[in-house]
């Protein structure tokens, strides 16, 4: 239900990505028929990519929903950079096909490059291991096969349906409110209030521009201080491996004294149940499923992460109703509530969705401290002692150690001498006590051979349960020797004293050495933050351990350590594929080092992003920061490119500069604010498990907004001085043409 409901739900993110797309496109264009071009384009490119993803034998899931999702916003860039440029050979009077031939080949190579900027910064994840590449590398294939799609269309269909629907129009769609029908007429008077307030701002624009330039130094030493101010805001996020989805629904284990018998531990889920549904609303509850004791069968002890340790053990799965309030509310109190309500008996909360059970390795916590050795009665001491410990630190939960000490034993010590002196030996009793209370299969399989199918079938003979319940029978179990003829039978209770003790109900080895696990949860604090704390405690308590005795640290703290390590050299070789492919298509060093440099502001307002909306850096947030940087580079591409050819006509840099920037004001915040407004439903997380791609959608639109800042004033200030000495044809008053405000 929770997969289906999250699918439905990245659906319907696309869906009002989609149309909010179009509608801001719309506002820009002022045209019906380019913006029905360019959403034209959103389907098509969408269509394309499953289909690419269907013949790599790739599923429609979450991760790759959550690609295209992530992709509508920029999916109509090229688009519309195309329609917005032949919008302006248009308004200089050109002819309809020349204005399509010229405006098309005019942003070719600039639209090429930065489709290819998008698409190389998800080559790093291709190089990933484990389950970061099981979970990214399908929602990287997504977006590229969905970009180089778009680009396709961008350079084939576009243009075709331009002149298709345009014909000897202008195409600018600026028609007088008198000459339209009267149900259209307040929208034709809104599109023309917006355009004269964009002319306002562009000439605002402009001048704010030009003192930038002016003030080139200034301006240069003051964003670059904000970039690295912003940055020290990434120590205060907090860190998580993913963010925490409220799946409707938890997973609460509870687990009685060792030794309890499993009729007890069912009056005592019972108990459990009754204090759930008076905390829990009846109305929000959908229903409660009890699993108590072990599985039978080997395969379904492999795959079941409760860390049960015998039949005093049960799992209670509660499902809650769609309006219910927050599931980690509920959680919280119920830990209170229960531990107060049923002392000796240890509960613990598992993860209730499927990514944090994936996360999780199958482990029953984030935290999994092995103490790793043969020295079993020292380190177990030292495991209690690290519990201890582990719960007075804040934000963290359910700690216990998984090995308890508790399982009541009876030990038989066997008189040698007086069993030898009857002609039996020590086997020969243990033989006895397993043929009675385990079967002869421990001690000597027997087996029945079907006459008529052939067939062989394993024979069991065992004392009955029901006769061996008390330690008068235990003790009345007659012991013989094992081969007939020799020894005397005798009672147990003649030839063994018994002496009781306690001991762990079950033993557990790593890499065939024997541990001791303490686990650990978290509660209202990020990982990262938890995981700090605790090591101190980890290294201290190492220090108590004897020689051949180890920790080691498991679970997805530590996964989260790799991960966020693999994602951050990830990130550096984006930036170094950008670097190159620019280098490669601009002939140049200097101007691509030029483009790069809004990709700071980027980073910078990827950190403001995700601490304004109280948000931790996560895997998600580090792939929105990632795909932050294609997209700012793909903008500077558009305004460094025409300033080049700005220099080439033999503008001075300063006007080359001012004249990029200010002329392509229009297609870079269209470009922008579409991919921003696209990003606002997954941001909102809303919907089952919308808070898994939450983080990357805050990412970024805070990465955008000051990366597009630095596009419009910081690029172009770059440009300006590391220009400064390039020789051109003429030179003009620059202060006469650029206007200092």
């Amino acid at each position: 239900m929770f997969v289906r409901a999250a699918v439905r739900g990245v659906l319907h993110e696309g869906m009002i990505a989609a149309a909010l797309t179009a509608l801001m496109v719309l506002l820009f264009l002022g045209t019906w028929r380019g913006t029905l071009i360019i959403a034209t384009s959103i389907p098509l490119s969408v269509l394309a990519s499953i289909t690419a993803l269907s013949a790599l034998g790739e599923t429609i899931n979450l991760m790759t929903l959550g690609g295209l999702a992530l992709a509508v916003g920029i999916l109509v860039d090229d688009a519309t950079v195309t329609i917005e440029n032949i919008h302006r050979h248009l308004a200089m009077g050109k002819p309809t096909v020349q204005a399509i031939l010229d405006g098309a080949q005019e942003i070719a190579l600039p639209a090429f490059v930065s489709t290819m900027c998008i698409c190389i910064v998800f080559v790093p994840m291709f190089f990933f291991t484990g389950t970061a590449r099981y979970l990214f590398v399908p929602l990287a294939q997504a977006v590229v096969f969905a970009m180089l799609a778009s680009y396709g269309f961008s350079r084939t269909l576009v243009p075709t349906l331009v002149m298709r629907f345009y014909g000897h129009r202008d195409g600018l769609g600026h028609t007088g409110p008198t000459a339209v029908a009267l149900w259209l007429r307040p929208f034709v008077a809104f599109q023309a209030a917006f355009e004269r307030g964009f002319a306002r701002f562009q000439d605002s624009y402009s001048q704010w521009l030009a003192t930038a330039l002016h003030y080139r130094f200034t301006f240069l030493v003051a964003f670059l201080v904000f970039c690295l101010a912003s940055l020290q805001l990434v120590p205060q996020l907090g860190q998580d491996f993913f963010p925490t989805v409220d799946a409707s629904q938890f997973r609460l284990h509870l687990r009685a004294r060792s030794g309890t018998r499993i009729e007890e531990t069912a009056k005592l889920v019972d108990r459990v149940g009754a204090e759930i549904r008076q905390e829990i609303p009846a109305h929000e509850i959908a229903g409660i499923l009890d699993n108590i004791g072990i599985p039978f069968g080997g395969v379904p002890l492999t795959y079941i992460d409760n860390g049960l340790v015998g039949v005093g053990d049960a799992d209670i799965l509660v499902s809650l109703r769609p309006g219910h309030r927050p599931t980690e509310e509920y959680v919280r109190r119920l830990r209170l509530r229960l531990n107060r309500a049923f002392p000796g008996v240890t509960f613990y909360f598992l993860p209730a969705d499927i990514v944090s059970q994936t996360i999780n390795f199958g482990l029953s916590a984030p935290f999994d401290i092995q103490i790793v050795g043969r020295d079993q009665a020292q380190n177990r001491a030292v495991a209690q002692r690290l519990a201890e410990r582990l719960r007075r630190v804040s934000g963290i939960a359910d700690v216990r150690v998984q090995q308890p000490a508790d399982q009541p034993r009876l030990q038989f010590a066997v008189d040698r001498t007086k069993a030898m002196e009857l002609g039996l030996t020590e086997r020969d009793v243990a033989n006895s006590m397993l043929l009675s209370l385990s079967g002869s299969s421990q001690v000597q399989p027997m087996y029945w051979l079907h006459p008529k199918k052939g067939v062989q079938y394993l024979i069991n003979v065992r004392a009955p349960q029901h006769a061996m319940d008390s330690l008068a029978d235990l003790q009345a179990i007659p012991a013989r020797s094992g081969q007939a003829g020799q020894g005397e039978g005798q009672l147990l209770t003649n030839l063994a004293t018994i002496r009781r003790s306690s001991g762990p109900p079950i033993v557990n080895h790593y890499n065939v050495m024997p541990v001791i696990d303490v686990l650990a949860g978290v509660n209202g604090r990020d990982l990262g933050g938890v995981l700090r704390d605790i090591r101190p405690l980890i290294a201290e308590a190492e220090k108590d351990l004897s020689r051949g005795n180890f920790i080691t640290f498991r679970g997805q703290a530590q996964t989260m350590h790799s991960s966020f390590v693999g994602l951050g050299v990830g990130l550096m070789m984006a930036i170094v594929l950008i670097y190159l492919l620019l280098v490669v298509n601009f002939q140049s060093w200097l101007d691509p080092f030029i483009i790069l440099t809004a990709l700071p502001g980027a980073l910078a307002g990827v950190a403001w992003g995700l601490y304004l909306t109280h948000t931790t850096l996560s895997v998600p947030a580090l792939m929105g920061a990632i795909m932050c940087l294609g997209i700012a580079t793909a903008n500077s591409v558009l305004v460094v490119t025409f300033a080049r050819n700005q220099l080439h006509e033999g503008h001075d840099p300063l006007i080359a500069a001012w004249e990029a920037a200010a002329g392509r004001v229009r297609p870079v915040l269209m470009t922008a604010l579409t991919t921003i407004i696209a990003m606002l439903p997954m941001a909102l997380g809303l919907g089952e498990g919308g808070e898994q791609n939450a983080p990357l959608g805050r990412a970024v639109i805070g990465g955008l907004i000051v990366a597009t800042f630095a596009t419009l004033f910081f690029v172009p200030v770059v440009f300006r001085l590391l220009h400064r000495r390039t020789q051109v044809r003429s030179l003009e008053d620059r202060d006469a043409l650029v206007p200092v405000r």
